[in-house]
């Protein structure tokens, strides 16, 4: 069984409460696989990065009929904030990276702007410079709220790549590169704990500087340690490895 997003943004949560953290979210044209359904909760698998959580029955449509949908050769929003008509000939919003693929399954209408297929690095580099500010939400893929995995994941995904949902794992994609000089931008940069274990990542751009989330999107300095932030004056992130994702 599978579902579709008609909303403008869900919470994906750990467990089936609404007190559960929550660890992931669905957009607007998002596509799921239902797993299991328990009481007024769904615990789903998106189809695009197999992320597994929970979310609300009422957040989603049914579909009977897996082959009335597009999944792949995607549709995404291209602009911070978007409307969408509905049936009804009502408005609501959508964030950027929406999924407009199936737009007219869901009988509804969208006159913005659209981006598909594989975009090179610089289109890379001018999507991450849209979330620019978004404050830090963990969990979170918009421009009103998202993590460092999250914005990395929605900035390759508009551009035509599949990353997969946490930096530890978008840290096994791509090929490693031995030293910060032969990174371009659009690379991405991982970094570790005390014991090594991938937690941030970023996106690098051009002349030794990084954008990422990190009580917001945000840019700073990037060298062989890590990332120096000029305003505390020291190293906050202690870098692991760069990877060459295209």
């Amino acid at each position: 069984m599978y579902g579709i997003c008609n909303l403008s943004i869900i919470p994906v949560r750990i467990s089936n409460s609404e007190k559960s953290e929550m660890i992931n979210q669905l957009l607007y044209g998002d596509i799921i696989e239902i797993l299991e359904i328990k009481d007024k909760w769904s615990k789903i698998k998106s189809i695009f990065d197999n992320y597994i959580g929970w979310i609300n029955n009422k957040q989603y449509l049914n579909i009977k009929d897996k082959s009335l949908i597009k999944t792949e050769n995607l549709l995404f929003s291209a602009d911070l904030v978007e409307f969408i008509e509905n049936e009804k000939k009502e408005l609501f919003t959508i964030t950027l990276g929406s999924n407009i693929s199936n737009i007219d399954f869901l009988n509804h209408k969208f006159e913005g702007n659209l981006v598909k297929g594989k975009q090179d690095k610089d289109s890379i580099i001018n999507t991450a410079l849209k979330f620019l500010h978004t404050p830090y939400l963990w969990g979170g893929k918009t421009p009103f709220g998202i993590d460092c995995s999250g914005f990395t994941q929605m900035v390759y995904k508009i551009n035509g790549y599949k990353l997969f949902r946490d930096a530890k794992d978008q840290a096994n994609q791509g090929k490693t590169l031995s030293f910060i000089e032969e990174s371009e931008p659009g690379d991405l940069a991982f970094f570790k704990n005390e014991i090594g274990e991938i937690i941030h990542v970023g996106i690098i751009l051009k002349d030794n500087h990084i954008i990422h989330a990190s009580g917001s999107v945000r840019i700073g300095r990037i060298d062989h340690n890590g990332i120096y932030n000029n305003d505390q004056n020291k190293h906050t992130h202690s870098l692991r490895f760069l990877k060459k994702i295209i």
